[in-house]
């Protein structure tokens, strides 16, 4: 069986709540035998510990931690916030994120939520992490403030990637970048596919954002790790490829990235 890596998933969420674990053992039947969980806020941090040491303390190695202050709690508190975040750096964490900006729903906190992707690029720079990042019609500015912090040599991935080939060619130019293919490439409507046929693989990382963007067929449903060799199987037809492949390269893909034992 082909083995996958999830690299982005919230099973700490009040979605999983009475079965994350069952939903952990569903994913590593599926092939997916490690997930990467990304932070949001304080309100849920303790919740995605607890659950990554129980997880672990089973099956060692299954299991991983980010940390990060998601755009859309970004609040005038963001440094108490960001002070709470770095409690947990020693926790064996592997990327800061979710990070990043978002207008759709948050735009009135723009500039804030500049300020604390300055910031937390800094302390991945610090940590010498890769970043996480949730974009969401906020790209002109993102890249803005990349530019600003060109001198950070970051390297990361722009997580649930829906753009074109022309934003993966920019934003490869700022260095070892990444973009994470989830449910939307099998979505009815979506052109992803056209932009993954000329994505080069060792750029890509699988992932699910798990509850959210459920693939096709299980759309309106709660999205699951062990839906990765779905989106692996659309990855592979849009580029004429075998599952085999996508698996083996996606996953050292995201070994290397994250540094992962």
């Amino acid at each position: 069986m082909p083995q996958f890596i999830d690299t982005h998933v919230h099973f700490y969420d009040e979605a999983f709540k009475t079965d994350a674990e069952l939903a952990v053992a569903r994913a590593i039947q599926a092939g997916v035998y490690k997930m990467i969980q990304a932070d949001v806020d304080s309100r849920e941090r303790k919740d995605l510990f607890a659950l990554n040491d129980s997880v672990n303390s089973d099956l060692p190695g299954t299991m991983y931690p980010m940390i990060g202050l998601y755009p859309g709690s970004v609040d005038e508190n963001w440094e108490k916030e960001i002070e709470a975040m770095m409690q947990y750096k020693d926790r064996g964490i592997v990327a800061i994120g979710e990070i990043g900006l978002d207008y759709h729903y948050s735009a009135d906190t723009a500039d804030l939520q500049k300020i604390a992707l300055r910031e937390q690029f800094r302390i991945a720079a610090e940590l010498d992490l890769p970043v996480n990042i949730h974009l969401r019609d906020a790209t002109e500015d993102f890249f803005k403030v990349l530019d600003e912090c060109r001198h950070l040599n970051l390297r990361g991935n722009l997580h649930a990637f829906s753009g074109s080939y022309e934003t993966f060619d920019r934003i490869r130019r700022y260095g070892d970048w990444s973009v994470g293919i989830g449910g939307v490439i099998t979505f009815k409507n979506s052109k992803l596919a056209e932009a993954v046929k000329k994505i080069p693989l060792e750029s890509i990382l699988l992932e699910t954002d798990a509850p959210y963007l459920t693939p096709t067929p299980h759309r309106g449903e709660r999205n699951e790790s062990m839906y990765i060799p779905i989106i692996a199987a659309k990855i592979a037809e849009a580029k004429g490829i075998d599952l085999d492949e996508v698996a083996e390269v996606t996953t050292s893909n995201a070994i290397t990235l994250f540094n992962l034992k």
